[in-house]
Order: structure tokens, then sequence, then C-alpha cells
């Protein structure tokens, strides 16, 4: 089965095709960080028109570049949600199109279901069953994964995910946006042993996480430089560096805890805070101790793309799912909602 992928949930088009027997055939990306670094943040109308100036140009690009016609297309898989809602009609209202005009089934995705299967597209993919960290702008996860469809959220973030804090406190030290990888470079000149971020809810029990704390403490130590006329560059990079530790210590804790309830061997790290360096090198200190192994994808998998989509679409068409004509867009979307494959 050949199928076409596309996602639209936020500031990035991607269009891809997979082929269940040949694997990746094509995977093309347009990404709006410049469009939308202007403004500091995401501005969801403009994503929307611009996500309907890319979608076509990027099908066709795809098409040429997996040597692909399209009678060879046999369905099409969107990402229906969670997003910003105008993205995902885009995406949703052209695949429903394409897949009408076309003949083929099409299949709704849900987005963090792409992520958590993105490693699965690399040579080495994991083996069902593991412990999943999803962890993104939107979303701080841990997820019990026995197979695909069958999910048990054992912890989450209790206000603002992992990436949305690390943007945050980007902005407090005057980095443009995206902040997350800005800070994780700054954060390599810098001491981390200087300071002393606290680790949000490591002292409790659980797998439950918070953000919000470590972010006030960060703006606090800033504000106090800043009154004090101190806060020079090597001082933001010894910041940066303590808050991106706190950051992985935290994810680090309870991602061994997780493991330990489960008792699984196997660590799975998906969305695009898992492209961190410093949060694959504490991962992986810890997966050693705990005798597990640790996967993710390549940086280019790690954030919003095409072919996780299509990967994700084309296991559950080949189990015989798919979505009926009606144009699905849904900007929250539980996973615990997804059906099992069997």
């Amino acid at each position: 089965m050949r199928v076409l992928g596309i996602e639209t949930s936020c500031d990035e088009t991607g269009v891809a095709i997979y082929d269940t027997k040949q694997g990746l055939l094509g995977d093309v990306l347009y990404s709006q960080v410049a469009m939308h670094a202007e403004y500091g943040g995401i501005v969801p109308e403009l994503a929307s028109r611009d996500h309907i100036k890319r979608l076509i140009p990027l099908i066709k690009e795809v098409l040429i570049l997996a040597k692909t016609e399209q009678r060879q297309i046999d369905a099409i898989a969107f990402t229906a949600g969670p997003g910003l809602i105008g993205a995902l009609m885009v995406g949703a209202a052209t695949a429903r199109a394409i897949a009408f005009a076309w003949d083929i089934p099409a299949m709704a995705v849900h987005h963090m279901e792409g992520h958590l299967l993105a490693p699965m597209l690399e040579d080495n993919p994991p083996a069902f069953p593991f412990v999943a960290l999803l962890v993104s702008g939107g979303h701080t996860q841990l997820m019990e994964v026995k197979a695909i469809g069958e999910y048990q959220l054992l912890g989450e973030s209790l206000d603002d995910a992992a990436g949305e804090a690390f943007d945050k406190a980007a902005k407090m030290l005057g980095l443009d946006y995206p902040g997350g990888p800005l800070i994780a470079k700054l954060a390599l000149s810098g001491d981390r042993t200087r300071f002393r971020f606290p680790r949000p809810m490591v002292d409790r029990p659980g797998m439950d996480m918070s953000f919000s704390g470590l972010k006030t403490f960060t703006l606090n130590t800033v504000n106090k430089f800043k009154q004090e006329g101190t806060l020079d560059q090597q001082t933001k990079a010894d910041i940066a560096a303590a808050f991106e530790e706190a950051v992985v210590d935290t994810l680090a804790i309870k991602c061994r805890r997780a493991l330990q309830h489960t008792h699984f061997k196997q660590l799975v790290i998906a969305g695009g805070v898992s492209a961190n360096k410093r949060l694959r090198e504490k991962l992986q200190v810890m997966v050693e101790k705990e005798r597990v192994t640790l996967f993710y994808a390549r940086h280019e998998f790690c954030t919003d793309n095409g072919a996780m989509i299509a990967y994700a679409g084309a296991q559950r068409l080949a189990a015989g799912q798919s979505s009926d004509l009606t144009i699905l867009a849904k900007p929250r979307w539980p996973m615990s909602e997804l059906p099992p494959l069997s």
C-alpha cells in the first residue's frame, strides 16, 4: 500500500509518500519559522494562509521525488488534530478533496500518534511494548504503549509543556522564536554549576510534571541580574544552561519512574524537544543504569513532518480502518479516544 501523508497542524507544511513494502519514498517540508519569528510566535491566521499556498505545490513535488504517479497512490493520510483549527482544516479539506477525486480511502491521523511512531521509520525501530515520552511545544506526556492504539497515560505536564517552557525562557533572555533550539545553543557556552534551578515535582510520587514554577524561577533570576545591571552574555548562557539542565533532569527522573512502573525495557522519545542533545545525553545515561534501550527519530523527523503521518496512516489503513467523507479537524483530541488496530 502506498500512502500520501499530509501534515498541517501548526507552522510546518509536510508531505510524504510511504510504501508499506518499500518504506519511505519521498518527504518534503516547508517551515514557516522565519515568517512567525517576526511576530515572536505563531500567528494562526498566517499559518493557515501559508498552508493553502504551499500544500498543492509540495504534493506535486513529493510525487516527482518519489517517482510516483497519481494512479499509484492507494490512500491518503492527514493530520486531523490536535493543532490549530485553521491549519488543520487546510490539510483535512485538501486530503478529503483529493481522496474523493482520486477515489481512494483517507485516514484521519492523530498528530501525537504520528510523533510516537516516528522512530519506526528508522533502520533499528523499537518493538512493542515500550514507554514513550512525547515532548513538544504543546504536549509533554508519558505513555505506556503496548501496541498501536493501545495507549495508557502515565503522566503529563499539569501546565506548560516542556517545549513551551523553553520558548518562554528564551524570550526572557531576549532570544528569538523558536526559543528551544536557541536556548540549547546558548547553554553550550554556559556554566551548568553556577545556578541550581528547581526540578519541579520530583519530590512527589507519580509521573506528572509541571514547568510553570521553573519558568517563574527563571524570570526572577533574570530580573535580579537586570536590576543589578549585570545580565551579561555569560550570565545569560549560565541561566540557559541551568534552565535546560532542570528540564532534562526532570524528564529523565519521570522517565525512570515510568520504566520502573511498567518494567518495560525500551524507552522512546518523540516530538520537537526530543531533538535536544542534552536530553538525549541525560536519558542515555539513565537507560544504561536501568539496562533499557533508548530510541528516537532522526532530527528531521522529531519536528512536525509528513513522513510520520504517512506511516501512522498506513498502519491503520492496512488494518482496514479509514475515515468517512467528513472533513475532520480536532484542535483537542485525547489519544485515549484512538481505537486499537484490531
